[in-house]
């Protein structure tokens, strides 16, 4: 095997786990465009069958975790705090089903924070982009900063409606996923400065 096909093969690795991460965030994206239509469509039924469905995963999960303490003996091992996270995740899941309907600003909340953190990422992702001399970076850039300003908009707005914020995250989605597929199109020429340096 010749040197340049050892080389060759790492890049070519890079390049299948670039596209990975791109095609996840897509995914993500396509994910919060959908939220945000059901949102739009069905705002009253849709936080509430979000705080239902979140209450019984913490509860599950709480019960499960309840059980794994005594279970394992974990009452011997002095770093176990499962039956105090089980206890609490199983109220906090109570009462995410009891209050559903009043679950809309920590929801809210909640829905801001993930949009920040996506356009978080796609500004290092554009900071790396520029490093490696890919032009496209500014555009990503400029779509990771509408990003933020529409998910620090739906976290700090407390007088945002459902429906508005449902319409925030179906054009968080739409630019994402306009960024994420510009990035794709970009691994190639990337993974291809790697084989020259």
């Amino acid at each position: 095997m010749s040197k340049v096909e050892i080389i060759k093969r790492p890049v070519e690795q890079i390049g299948m786990n670039l596209k990975k991460s791109a095609w996840a965030a897509v995914i993500e994206s396509l994910v919060i465009a959908i939220f945000g239509i059901l949102l739009i469509a069905w705002p009253d039924i849709t936080v509430v069958v979000v705080a239902n469905i979140l209450g019984t995963i913490l509860i599950v999960g709480g019960i499960y975790q309840v059980i794994n303490y005594f279970v394992v003996k974990g009452q011997n091992d002095f770093f176990n705090n499962s039956l105090l996270a089980g206890v609490v995740s199983v109220l906090v899941g109570i009462a995410a089903i009891v209050i559903g309907e009043d679950i809309a600003n920590v929801f809210r909340i909640i829905i801001g924070i993930w949009m920040i953190y996506e356009s978080l990422v796609r500004v290092d992702t554009s900071i790396k982009l520029h490093a490696a001399g890919v032009k496209v970076w500014s555009y990503i850039l400029i779509i990771a900063l509408a990003m933020l300003a529409l998910g620090i908009f739906v976290t700090f707005n407390t007088g945002a409606v459902v429906q508005l914020i449902g319409w925030m995250m179906v054009l968080t989605g739409i630019i994402g996923i306009v960024g994420d597929i510009m990035f794709i199109q970009q691994v190639n020429t990337i993974t291809d400065r790697l084989t020259k340096e």
